[in-house]
């Protein structure tokens, strides 16, 4: 064979320029649209959470003011029930106070009035022995001064400076009888009303004695006599001597006559309505 002949090439043909140019573009393009879809996918991709990043402070911001107010209306209610609480208990503590206030109180007017009661019980026993010493001494009395009345006048004759015949008692007694029914004035003397020491000084000064203006100091004006050696004229007084908060003048029988109180004025009364704690004689 000649060295020149054709001997078969097996290289592949090349393509021609615009072939080449040809893939080259239908290449590229299928980089580019793949790119353009990866890209449209990403920006899809990230636009949401950008999105929801946006959405989010708006949300998180009233969900935050909510539970703000929501924290604040328990917390107002709670101070409310804490407050309501202490004026309860202060309330209970008051109603407490008072309660044993008025149990102490009770309980010191029942012991008054048991005490009360318990002198009444004994000024009663008292009275009504007197009462029977002195109605069993002014029969005696009675007797005597009926046998004797001229004897009695003269021995009040005979004594200017002291009083002690029937005659004075009798003066004093009547006067203080015609005094009935008037009115009770704290530091009146006469003649329309007294108070009770007002009254026994006056009484007196119809016969010629003079007497303390108060109870206190008439309590000792004279000599002290036990309540059932009692005579008609003797002043009564109620307290202690020297320190008698009221007095009234025996007129024999078992009773005496005084300037009470405002409501009851100048009345007699039975020595059973109010015991004496003692007596004393200026006669």
């Amino acid at each position: 064979m000649s060295p020149n002949a054709h001997i078969t090439s097996h290289r592949k043909p090349r393509r021609t320029a615009t072939q080449s140019w040809v893939v080259r573009t239908g290449v590229a393009g299928g980089v580019l649209s793949t790119l353009a879809v990866a890209g449209a996918g990403s920006a899809t991709a990230v636009e949401k959470p950008t999105e929801a990043t946006m959405e989010m402070p708006a949300i998180n911001a009233t969900i935050s003011s909510s539970i703000a107010q929501s924290a604040a209306a328990t917390q107002q209610t709670a101070f409310g029930y804490q407050e309501s609480a202490q004026q309860d208990k202060a309330d209970d503590t008051a109603k407490d106070a008072s309660k044993q206030a008025k149990d102490e109180a009770q309980r010191i007017a029942d012991a008054a009035e048991k005490k009360a009661a318990a002198e009444k019980e004994k000024r009663e026993q008292d009275e009504a022995r007197a009462s029977r010493a002195t109605e069993r001494k002014s029969l005696g009395v009675k007797s005597a001064t009926d046998s004797s009345d001229e004897a009695s006048s003269a021995a009040s004759s005979s004594s200017s400076s002291k009083s002690t015949g029937s005659g004075s008692s009798a003066t004093l007694i009547s006067f203080l009888q015609a005094q009935l029914g008037k009115a009770y004035v704290m530091g009146a003397t006469g003649s329309s009303s007294y108070d009770c020491s007002g009254l026994v000084m006056s009484a007196y000064n119809q016969i010629g004695i003079s007497l303390p203006r108060v109870s206190q100091d008439q309590s000792t004006a004279g000599t002290q006599v036990g309540l059932s050696n009692l005579q008609p004229g003797d002043i009564l007084y109620w307290g202690s001597a020297g320190s008698a908060y009221h007095v009234a003048v025996y007129i024999g029988g078992g009773k005496f006559i005084g300037a009470q109180n405002p409501s009851a004025g100048v009345v007699e009364r039975d020595l059973s309505y109010d015991m004496p704690t003692g007596a004393v004689r200026v006669m």
